[in-house]
């Protein structure tokens, strides 16, 4: 009796040596969840649509993939497969256990393994060792580790994570959208079952290289479940019929531009974006047809805010991501906006009660010091309403209205609400040449001040992650001046060839403004509508001028049809705030208000020193078209207007070394080429100073 006690002690003390041995073990030796957190970025859509993910740092598609992910007819089957017991077994089934070794006892080779769903997991997290016993007994250790430390629907996301499905795929994500283009949520009982059959043999069973292998597997699978009851015969007999997936599909590719930016920050992690998965697909089909008719090498960028939340709902960085410069984020560059800015130069005046939409103001030649703007078409309108002044864009009204406010206070003022400005040199003061272009600015910061025209006058930082907060929101100028802005713009004229094409319809109640920077080298459109502000920029990556490309012509038109694009709008018109003033006319307005004259005291204080000559047009690089004429068989020679910006009169104009004469500020210099081929334009002030540009003739045919 004593003897059979104390063999009894002894088994009672071994168990327990081996039980603490397990705890220290597994405290002093817990599993490597590495691969677990070497996850690939995901980058999604507000909704949680995928947008675009990445591989991870060792080079797979390994997206984090939860039970709730996946469709609960696949997990039925995973668990009828492999693991029946996995909701109620350690991690160790010893159920499975004995029957494995009773079978290899009896027929002297393994026939069924024994191996959970908790244990491949444990495999998973530690690839690369060799099928010994030995390594049985580890991962047999290691998966009471896993069930002591994480509850069972870790465990399952784990293997949902991990489980190899042939190449660089891992997990039952990656493997549902490169095989079937879906998430797994809604897989078909087909789909399901071959789900379940690859991590058996998922390098020779993969579909996209050895089809049959991949069927027969599957078809197994789905035998097995009927033979355990666990699918109808019926159902089976349906889904044996679907054939598997023949090719691999290529990952979810939407804004890759704001994905990388984003993914560089947040690596390894899941980023819920602002966009729209929707409305960035509509926006990438806009800019990919658009990019068609642009054979110059001109990309395009657009970018869509809603005006309340500021949340960016499309953004599209540039066009044909995989070629030449396009990784550029071309919505993020530092460009010149032309005339864009236009708009906030006059609600800063509104704001200050020096101006009113109904105020005379005279478009003429005017000096501003040694500088002297003039319209882009070279004509003066003469006497114009501020409001008419705006809408039509012409520059030396604009330029007296930054006069009035002055250069410094209008940039500062746009910084303050968020935007970067660039200047020529860090130490550039701020001067009149800003109204027209003379900064840099991106299309996402341009797009982020119109929301505040839209949003009556206060403006916040765009918003790109779903969960982040609202920025700090700041007053451009009040609601009075944002109404009076809204009703201008919109009523610019639609461009010719949209209205042609939409019957003159405005789509929806549309605000805009356009602009073309300086040598044609980015045209530009920023516009709203009640709910909505869309930016749309159009140039070349590398700066290069495109002849003749307008804002008017080549931006607007995009902005008004990604605009159609849109939902429509639940808002409504905003209401007319208090302190408007109504006014027909200049007459209708106090005495103050009726005509805006300069301060003729003030213009030595606010003079800007002239800039050396520049030449707009042609500018350098372009090809300048010469039109043919039909009544001379196509050889009449073609007159080209010669343009520059800046300079001391008188500007002495030479092509190929050879004088075209001397000419007034205002007064437009005429060249006419000899034909066809290259040409070198100079062009000289006064005072010596000179540009060049070297271009080249070519006629229209």
């Amino acid at each position: 009796m004593k003897a059979f006690a104390w063999r009894w002690r002894k088994l009672l003390l071994a168990v327990a040596g081996v039980f603490c041995a397990l705890v220290i073990a597994n405290f002093l030796f817990p599993p490597d969840m590495t691969r677990v957190q070497l996850r690939s970025t995901e980058v999604l859509d507000r909704h949680g649509e995928l947008l675009r993910p990445f591989l991870s740092r060792d080079g797979y598609w390994r997206l984090k993939t939860t039970a709730a992910d996946v469709d609960p007819r696949y997990l039925i089957l995973l668990k009828a497969y492999e693991d029946k017991r996995f909701d109620s077994h350690p991690g160790v089934d010893p159920l499975a256990l004995a029957r494995a070794a009773w079978q290899w006892a009896v027929r002297g080779h393994v026939v069924s393994g024994a191996s959970t769903l908790t244990m491949q997991v444990a495999r998973l997290l530690e690839p690369g060792r060799p099928r010994t016993v030995p390594t049985k007994f580890i991962q047999m250790v290691r998966a009471v580790q896993l069930e002591l430390r994480y509850s069972k629907d870790d465990i399952l996301s784990f293997y949902l994570t991990l489980a190899p499905f042939g190449g660089n795929l891992e997990g039952v994500r990656a493997a549902s959208l490169a095989y079937f283009g879906k998430e797994p949520r809604s897989l078909s009982l087909s789909q399901s079952a071959l789900l379940v059959a690859l991590p058996q043999s998922p390098e020779r069973q993969r579909p996209d290289r050895h089809p049959k292998a991949a069927k027969a597997a599957r078809d197994h699978v789905l035998a097995r479940m009927v033979e355990d009851g666990v699918v109808a015969k019926t159902d089976a007999a349906v889904a044996l019929r679907d054939a598997p997936p023949a090719a691999r599909l290529a990952m979810p590719f939407a804004a890759p531009h704001l994905a990388q930016f984003l993914a560089a920050k947040h690596p390894g992690e899941r980023i819920r974006t602002t966009l729209d998965g929707g409305m960035q697909r509509a926006a990438e089909r806009l800019a990919a047809r658009e990019h068609l008719y642009m054979d110059d090498g001109a990309s395009l960028a657009i970018v869509v805010a809603e005006n309340k939340s500021h949340a960016v709902r499309a953004y599209v960085g540039g066009t044909d991501y995989w070629g030449k410069a396009g990784m550029l984020d071309l919505a993020q560059r530092t460009r010149s906006p032309g005339s864009a800015l236009k708009p906030f130069i006059y609600g800063l005046a509104f704001d200050d009660l020096a101006l009113h939409p109904a105020t005379l103001m005279q478009d003429q030649a005017t000096n501003f010091g040694d500088y002297a703007p003039r319209d882009f078409d070279g004509e003066f309108q003469g006497a114009v309403t501020a409001g008419s002044a705006l809408r039509m864009s012409l520059n030396v009204p604009a330029v007296m209205v930054l006069e009035r406010i002055g250069p410094l206070r209008f940039t500062q003022t746009l910084e303050n609400a968020g935007a970067h400005l660039a200047f020529p040199t860090r130490d550039t003061v701020p001067s009149l040449p800003v109204a027209l272009g003379g900064l840099g600015i991106s299309l996402a910061d341009l797009t982020m001040l119109y929301t505040g025209i839209a949003d009556g006058g206060t403006v916040a930082p765009l918003r790109y992650l779903a969960d982040a907060p609202q920025g700090r929101a700041h007053r451009l100028f009040g609601p009075v001046a944002a109404y009076y802005l809204q009703q201008i713009l919109s009523t610019v004229n639609l461009p010719q060839g949209w209205a042609m094409g939409q019957g003159l319809k405005r789509p929806r109640n549309i605000g805009f403004k356009t602009g073309t920077s300086y040598g044609f080298r980015d045209a530009w459109s920023a516009g709203f509508s009640n709910d909505y502000t869309v930016g749309v920029w159009v140039g070349r990556a590398d700066g290069a001028p495109r002849a003749g490309q307008v804002g008017v012509d080549t931006a607007a038109p995009i902005l008004l049809q990604m605009f159609d694009l849109l939902p429509p709008d639940r808002r409504g018109p905003p209401p007319v705030p208090d302190g408007v003033i109504r006014a027909a006319n200049a007459a209708a307005l106090p005495p103050a208000l009726r005509v805006f004259r300069r301060a003729e005291d003030n213009h030595q204080a606010v003079a800007t020193r002239v800039a050396p000559p520049a030449i707009a047009f042609p500018p350098n690089g372009a090809v300048v078209p010469l039109p043919e004429n039909a009544a001379t068989n196509g050889h009449a020679p073609a007159t080209v207007t010669l343009a520059a910006q800046g300079g001391r009169a008188p500007l002495t104009w030479l092509v190929n070394g050879r004088l075209v004469g001397s000419f007034d500020r205002f007064q437009p210099a005429s060249f006419t080429p000899d034909g066809e081929g290259f040409a070198r334009v100079t062009v000289i002030d006064a005072a010596g100073r000179s540009d060049t540009a070297q271009i080249r003739f070519k006629r229209m045919r």
